[in-house]
């Protein structure tokens, strides 16, 4: 081949593109409901063993100081005004009355809700060995747990009314779903329903930094707390929180924190996320795994494991939760 020097021609047959005038570059990012996933990692983080030691040494030592330091002011308030300083000591002594009630109460609700694990647990090896007597036997315990609840009274008459004409343990559980519940199923989605709006609707349109996360905890932190108290499993501040590390974990466990269209494609249609502002597709799926996380605090709150007919549908708690926020069209 020749070498030689090359011409190139600069000027065009055709007018420069104006680049002002060319198309904003689409953002292909799709919204991943950061929200939410910041929620579940914070909840589900262990904290270290040097941490557990570190506060634990702190609480103790500041609970040592603080008694003391009581205890100096009563004696001293006594030597020195002894109508007063009786007064004071009274109200201590009151202060650690409520304080004591108030940890007797967390251990009652702590084992509520151990009482519901060990109904599950009991009901599901029922179903595996196929065990009538077992069956029964959790079915008792299950109208025993409802007793003190006036809602549940039709529903534990017809129960017991109709327990002798169950001969196998899956028909015998099934009708306890029947009966007893499938009204509480119904209060418990509506629960889910309302907090997947209210985060769906906080991070569409709040656009402070921090405020979807806050909103998307603390709304799934009484979204367990009151899927718990429907099924029965009423929770202290410790309770709570460990009702909802167990939540989130069978949440991870399961892989629901997942984002995919199939989570709106049953509200919007088609290819939903890359037809929504960047926000508000944020608020979308922000609200759909929060209905995801309530189906795991139904799973996990409920004292009978879920059959096939009753196993609520995350896509259709999404569209009925998601579906006042905005219009087909």
């Amino acid at each position: 081949m020749a070498k030689g020097p090359v011409l190139i021609d600069l000027e065009a047959d055709e007018p420069a593109t104006d680049v002002s005038q060319a198309p904003p570059v689409p953002d292909i990012t799709q919204p991943q409901g950061h929200a939410m996933q910041s929620a579940v990692r914070l909840a589900t983080r262990k904290p270290s063993a040097l941490a557990k030691w570190f506060w634990g040494l702190a609480l103790a030592v500041i609970g040592a100081a603080a008694s003391v330091a009581a205890w100096d002011f009563a004696t001293s308030l006594v030597a020195r005004a002894p109508v007063l300083g009786w007064l004071v000591t009274g109200l201590i002594s009151a202060l650690l009355l409520v304080a004591l009630i108030i940890a007797i109460r967390e251990l009652a609700a702590i084992g509520r809700l151990s009482r519901v694990d060990g109904m599950r647990r009991a009901a599901d090896a029922a179903l595996a060995e196929a065990d009538l007597a077992q069956a029964r036997a959790v079915t008792t315990r299950l109208i025993a747990f409802y007793k003190g609840r006036e809602e549940t009274r039709w529903g534990r008459d017809r129960l017991i009314e109709r327990m002798p004409e169950q001969f196998d343990a899956s028909g015998l559980l099934s009708l306890a779903e029947d009966e007893l519940l499938a009204p509480l199923d119904a209060a418990a989605s509506r629960e889910v329903e309302a907090a997947a709006r209210q985060v769906a609707t906080v991070t569409a349109l709040v656009p402070l930094a921090l405020a979807d996360v806050v909103t998307a905890l603390a709304a799934s932190l009484r979204m367990i707390r009151r899927v718990a108290e429907i099924y029965g499993g009423r929770a202290g501040f410790l309770g709570s929180w460990r009702l909802t590390r167990a939540v989130f974990v069978h949440l991870v466990a399961t892989g629901a924190v997942a984002v995919g269209d199939d989570l709106l494609e049953p509200v919007l249609g088609g290819s939903v996320l890359s037809k929504l502002s960047r926000r508000f597709g944020e608020g979308l799926v922000n609200g759909a795994l929060s209905a995801r996380v309530g189906v795991a605090a139904m799973e996990v709150c409920r004292p009978l494991p879920f059959s096939d007919r009753h196993k609520p549908s995350t896509r259709g708690m999404v569209k009925r939760a998601l579906q006042g926020l905005f219009s087909k069209g």
